[in-house]
């Protein structure tokens, strides 16, 4: 079957599925367990956990993205496209609100438990008519239990909604190497540039330096992943020197590449 006709089966699923089966839904026959590129919602909530590989969840707000033992919260009734890296293995869970009352209404990234890890496997073995009276019942409780526990982790890139610096945030997401200042912008625009940097601020809760900065670690997330050389994914990452490159990985995420995927 061609990709097109892929996507349109799949979406043909997740659109006539009324309901979940179980409050807890994790059986990936149903609902398959793949990245669907264009824009989507459901009635309910979803979580998206890569056990290798990166995926990326995009809203209008912003791109989160869920290297290996992280997993994305999706809202209910929120539009989304979900990409990933070659080789990603995907697990999603999929909840009904009245079991996540406790959830905030916005997207986020959570950080994975060797425990709750442990749970989302198990429970996607489950059939789909688990006794939610029984062990299987028990396990969706204590899976939930450590959902609504688990720590948010700081992996999301917030977009503006301002047209001018949507162009801008366009053109360095798909060149993050270039060295373009907001001065620059600002002539190309017709804009000052501390027009430019108090919107940024405003729209992001960024600097155009922080935000520039974030866009390139996070970039840098899926190719460290699969091994490539720091200093290759540096300099396509737009930094002079691997030293500076680290230096930036250690003061967003606390660690160093190198510690950052040993720790999953």
């Amino acid at each position: 079957m061609s990709t097109k006709g892929q996507d349109y089966a799949v979406r043909s699923s997740l659109f006539e599925l009324k309901r979940l089966p179980r409050p807890l839904y994790g059986q990936v026959e149903s609902l398959p367990n793949r990245a669907l590129t264009y824009q989507h919602s459901h009635p309910w909530v979803q979580l998206s956990y890569a056990t290798q590989g990166v995926l990326e969840v995009q809203t209008r707000a912003g791109r989160f993205i869920a290297p290996p033992q992280r997993a994305v919260w999706v809202p209910a009734g929120m539009p989304h496209r979900v990409f990933s890296t070659p080789q990603t293995e995907m697990r999603s869970l999929y909840l009904e609100c009245n079991v996540t009352t406790w959830a905030p209404p916005s997207c986020r990234v959570l950080e994975v438990s060797p425990l709750l890890r442990e749970l989302i496997r198990t429970f996607s073995l489950l059939p789909e008519d688990y006794d939610e009276e029984g062990a299987a019942g028990r396990l969706a409780q204590v899976l939930l239990d450590q959902l609504a526990s688990a720590a948010e982790v700081d992996l999301a890139l917030p977009l503006p909604q301002d047209k001018r610096l949507r162009q801008i945030c366009r053109n360095l997401q798909a060149h993050p190497e270039q060295q373009t200042t907001l001065g620059d912008w600002g002539l190309q625009l017709g804009v000052s540039e501390k027009t430019l940097s108090r919107l940024f601020l405003r729209e992001t809760g960024l600097s155009f330096r922080a935000w520039r900065q974030r866009l390139r670690l996070l970039g840098a997330l899926a190719p460290l992943e699969r091994g490539e050389r720091v200093t290759d994914v540096a300099l396509a990452c737009g930094y002079d020197s691997t030293s500076a490159f680290i230096a930036a990985f250690r003061q967003l995420f606390d660690c160093t590449p190198g510690e950052f995927f040993r720790e999953t």
